[in-house]
C-alpha cells in the first residue's frame, strides 16, 4: 500500500480563479496537441490541460509530437501527460522518461472507449479487471513523486466494479480523478449518469472532475450542482465552442456570459486553420483534418445542418472558406447557438446506435 500523502487538494496547482470550481480540457486523441491548446488558450484557457495519450508498450518511447505540447507550452496553464498501457515495467519506464520534462503530473487513461483500444485491455478495457487496476495504480503511484491523476469511465459494460475501483483510487493516493459518466460500451450515445459522478465525489478523497456532455456554461453549472464535483472536464464541446471555459467562469461568478457571433466563429475557424497547418502537409489532408473539427462547430451554426452539409463537400482551402463565408458572414451578428441544435449530429457513425466507431474519431 502506498505511503500516506498530504491532503490532495493542497498538492494540486491552484485554479485560475480562486474559489471557483476547476476546469480542464479533456485529453482527445488527434485533437489536444500544441496548436489546439494554443487556440483554446486564446479564447480562454481552462485551469488544466491534458495531452493526447502516450502509447506505452515494450518498444515505445514518448512520441515527439505529443512532447511538443509539454515543452513548448506557453499557455500559462499546467499540462498533465496522459499514458495508456498496462505493462508495469513499460509504464514505470515511461514515467521516468516523462519526469525529465516540465509536466504538471502523470495521468492514467482508464476510459478510452475505442474498440481498437479496449480490446488490448488498456484504456477503458482496464475497468474489467480491478486486480490489474490495483497493480497499475500502485506501480504508478510509487513511480510518480508529484501529481498522479486518473481519467476513467463508470464501468466497461456495467457499473459493478465502479465503487471497488474508487476504493483503489483512495488506496493509492490519486491526486485528481476525472470521471466520464458513461460506461465504455455506452460510448457517447447514452445519457450521462451524473449520479455516478456524484458517488465518486462522495467516496474518493481527492477532487473529482465531472466529464461527459458538458455542452455550455449553463450545463457546467448544473452538472456541478447535481454531482458535487470539484470541477468540470470538457472535451468535444470545447472544439465546438472554444469560449466555453471563459463563459463557464463568467457564469460561476454571476457575470454576463460573453455572447459569440457567427463572425466570431469565422475568426475561430481561420485561427484554427493557421495554427494546425503543419509544414509539408498537403492541402487536401489539412482540409480533411479541419472538417473533423468543423463537424463539431457545425452543431451550433444552423438548425438545418446546411453548414455541415456544404462543409463536408469542400475539398480545397478555397472551397472550405467559401462555405464558411456563406454560412458565417451573411449574418455576422447572428448569435452562435449556446447548445448544439437538436438532431444535428457531429459524428453519425459514433452518435447513433452502431457497434463501432471510426478509428480517427475523437475520444474524450
Amino acid at each position: 500500500m502506498s505511503s500516506p500523502l498530504p491532503p490532495p487538494a493542497s498538492r494540486l496547482p491552484a485554479g485560475h480563479v480562486s474559489g471557483q470550481p476547476l476546469t480542464a480540457l479533456a485529453p482527445m486523441q488527434d485533437v489536444t496537441d500544441l496548436p489546439f491548446m494554443r487556440v483554446i488558450a486564446h479564447y480562454g484557457a481552462p485551469d488544466y490541460f491534458f495531452t493526447e495519450f502516450f502509447r506505452v508498450h515494450s518498444q515505445s518511447r514518448p512520441e515527439k509530437h505529443i512532447l511538443r505540447s509539454i515543452v513548448e507550452n506557453q499557455t500559462g496553464r499546467p499540462v498533465f501527460a496522459q499514458l495508456i498501457g498496462e505493462a508495469l515495467p513499460d509504464m514505470v519506464r515511461t514515467v521516468k522518461d516523462l519526469l525529465k520534462y516540465p509536466i504538471a503530473g502523470i495521468d492514467l487513461n482508464m476510459g478510452c472507449p475505442a474498440p481498437k483500444i479496449y480490446k488490448k485491455n488498456v484504456g477503458g478495457g482496464l475497468l474489467r479487471d480491478p486486480a490489474k487496476v490495483d497493480e497499475l495504480l500502485g506501480a504508478l503511484r510509487a513511480a510518480v513523486p508529484g501529481l498522479f491523476t486518473v481519467k476513467m469511465r463508470i464501468g466497461f459494460d456495467s457499473t459493478e466494479n465502479f465503487e471497488r475501483i474508487l476504493g483503489l483510487v483512495n488506496k493509492h493516493g490519486v491526486d485528481l480523478l476525472s470521471v466520464h459518466g458513461r460506461t465504455v460500451k455506452e460510448g457517447y450515445r447514452s445519457e450521462v449518469h451524473y449520479d455516478f459522478i456524484g458517488t465518486a465525489a462522495r467516496i474518493v478523497r481527492c477532487p473529482v472532475l465531472a466529464n461527459g456532455n458538458v455542452t455550455s456554461a449553463e450545463k457546467a453549472v448544473a452538472v456541478l450542482a447535481e454531482s458535487g464535483a470539484a470541477g468540470v472536464m470538457i472535451g468535444r464541446h470545447a472544439i465546438r465552442n472554444p469560449w466555453i471555459f471563459r463563459q463557464t467562469r463568467e457564469k460561476l461568478a454571476g457575470q454576463t456570459v460573453t455572447p459569440v457571433t457567427l463572425a466570431d466563429v469565422r475568426e475561430y475557424v481561420a485561427r484554427l486553420y493557421r495554427e494546425t497547418q503543419g509544414p509539408g502537409v498537403p492541402e487536401s489532408a489539412h482540409v480533411a483534418k479541419m472538417k473533423k473539427y468543423l463537424n463539431f462547430v457545425g452543431q451550433s451554426v444552423d438548425a438545418d445542418g446546411a453548414f455541415l452539409h456544404d462543409m463536408r463537400r469542400a475539398l480545397t482551402e478555397t472551397e472550405l472558406f467559401a462555405v464558411c463565408d456563406k454560412h458565417l458572414l451573411v449574418e455576422p451578428t447572428k448569435l452562435f447557438a449556446t447548445e448544439p441544435y437538436p438532431g444535428i449530429i457531429a459524428r453519425p457513425n459514433c452518435e447513433t446506435p452502431v457497434e463501432s466507431c471510426s478509428l480517427d474519431t475523437v475520444t474524450a
